[in-house]
């Protein structure tokens, strides 16, 4: 036997240290325990790795048979395909090579789907010759070919093949991702729909609707017939329609499907009539909430700019879960009793709590929510209020206007802290621009701090909370004193009140 030497002779543990130095480790990736998990793994968008990276562990791969077997979990664990032809071929190809190898280290799964072209409104050549003397230089023969190729797919299933086929062999699959997908080309169309809207509209029409819809129905049923172990599914560009359709077309196997799910993040985009459509949607609800009877994680949201004003309970019809440890919802108009309610059927498992966006109407106060998570809930790490208000300021700073007001200047609200994002896709208006600034007030507790990546989910993650012993405390004892006049809520405020809630001192505590 051959004398192995250099690099051959390390360890296969060192060598996957040296390999999480190129490509993080892989099992991290999909780790629901993390804090940020539902903002770095769920809501934006897949990153592929740097070409660097990427090149350094197909090198490392090429080496030998053993470093092969060693890096493919840094290249497989997560999948990104987009609707197309070419996608829907590699996903094929990886489903298939090797008898499934690679396929079966995948964990994740990203599906990235483009608008849709509405039958009979694809007359691109139309549009841009009539648009020539107005400088615009889009080329339609890859738009037409585009528009033909998705028509074709579509017609023939080739994507519901494809899907079928990669799912079933991938039998690690944990997380399930869809994401609307709009490339710097689809932009500038659309761009130049908006700027000619007068006619451009009666020749060339994309929707998310439907593209949402069938990539819905498709994976469903990919899932259903590999019976896929998935336990979590992330829609942050969800269209309400699709949870219609979803309950429509799957409605047999429906409780199973959800039944599996320990994570489910959904962000509805369309603020169209938004309470309509969610009270159509409360039936869906129910019957998707009454069988999910093994989350862990739930986030519901909608856009910033248009709140819903609907009870919580029309959509969470008063369903208990045994297991919860993080609870989240954005965008909502409520009264205190509703979030209480929530709250104290889950006191004895909820770790995390997140109230984002969340608007107090007339006759409510924040103070009364607060005293009574610090009162009750017997497990809260953390909670997270960014940009709590009352309903009835939020109305005056922004009548006749169509977005969220920004934070004051020089005054960082970074979203590091949340996980949720603030907004979650480029159509709907809802554009903050806040997700790069950071709080850097120098308490370990702000947006980067130690804990500012635990979601303490699973029940056997005990994360230390030291509690302040300098007997000094900045608080009243008496909510009757905290100043909250049912307003506004500022910043400052918003922060202190997320410490007291689980019993820390702002200025000193650790966590």
């Amino acid at each position: 036997m051959a004398k192995l030497s250099g690099i051959q002779r390390l360890s296969n543990e060192l060598l996957r240290e040296i390999l999480d130095h190129i490509e993080a480790d892989p099992e991290k990736s999909v780790n629901i325990d993390r804090r940020a998990y539902l903002s770095v793994e769920s809501f934006k968008p897949p990153s592929p790795p740097l070409p660097a990276q990427a090149q350094d562990v197909a090198h490392f791969r090429l080496a030998c048979r053993r470093f092969g077997e060693l890096g493919i979990p840094h290249q497989f664990t997560r999948v990104t395909t987009r609707f197309g032809r070419h996608g829907f071929r590699r996903l094929t190809d990886l489903a298939k090579h090797d008898g499934g190898k690679l396929a079966r280290h995948v964990k994740k799964f990203s599906y990235m789907v483009p608008c849709f072209y509405v039958e009979g409104r694809e007359r691109i050549t139309e549009l841009l010759q009539e648009l020539e003397d107005d400088m615009v230089t889009l080329d339609p023969v890859h738009f037409v070919r585009k528009a033909n190729d998705q028509k074709e797919i579509v017609r023939s299933k080739e994507d519901v093949r494809a899907l079928k086929k990669a799912i079933s062999a991938f039998t690690s699959l944990q997380h399930v991702q869809i994401l609307r997908l709009q490339d710097t080309l689809d932009q500038d169309l659309l761009d130049t729909i908006r700027r000619n809207q007068a006619f451009a509209t009666q020749l060339v029409e994309l929707k998310w609707t439907p593209a949402c819809i069938h990539s819905i129905r498709t994976v469903g049923e990919a899932l259903l017939e590999a019976q896929s172990p998935f336990t979590r599914f992330s829609g942050p560009q969800m269209n309400p329609q699709s949870a219609i359709a979803l309950k429509e077309n799957l409605s047999q196997t429906f409780s199973s499907l959800v039944g599996k799910l320990t994570c489910l993040e959904i962000h509805f985009d369309d603020g169209f009539e938004l309470d309509q459509k969610m009270k159509e949607l409360s039936p869906v609800f129910r019957t998707m909430f009454v069988a999910a009877s093994n989350l862990q994680a739930i986030h519901i949201g909608f856009p910033s700019r248009t709140p819903l004003s609907i009870g919580l309970e029309e959509i969470f019809h008063g369903v208990r879960w045994e297991r919860l440890r993080a609870f989240g919802v954005q965008a909502w108009r409520l009264d205190a009793d509703e979030i209480i309610a929530l709250a104290r059927r889950h006191r004895r498992t909820l770790r995390g709590l997140r109230l984002r966006d969340v608007l107090l109407k007339e006759g409510s106060m924040w103070k009364n929510v607060l005293h009574m998570l610090r009162g009750e809930m017997e497990l809260l790490d953390w909670v997270s209020l960014r940009r709590i208000g009352y309903s009835k300021d939020f109305d005056e700073m922004t009548n006749g206007t169509i977005e969220v007001p920004d934070l004051p200047e020089g005054v960082s609200d970074s979203d590091d802290e949340d996980g949720f994002p603030a907004h979650l896709s480029n159509g709907d208006g809802d554009d903050d621009n806040d997700d790069d600034e950071s709080d850097n007030d120098g308490e370990p507790d702000d947006d980067h701090g130690p804990e500012a990546n635990q979601l303490a989910l699973a029940p056997d993650l005990e994360v230390p909370m030291p509690l302040c012993n300098c007997g000094q405390s900045p608080y009243p004892e008496s909510p009757d004193d905290w100043g909250d006049y049912g307003i506004t809520v500022g910043y400052r405020e918003r922060k202190i009140w997320e410490r007291w809630v689980v019993g820390r001192c702002p200025q000193h505590s650790a966590s």
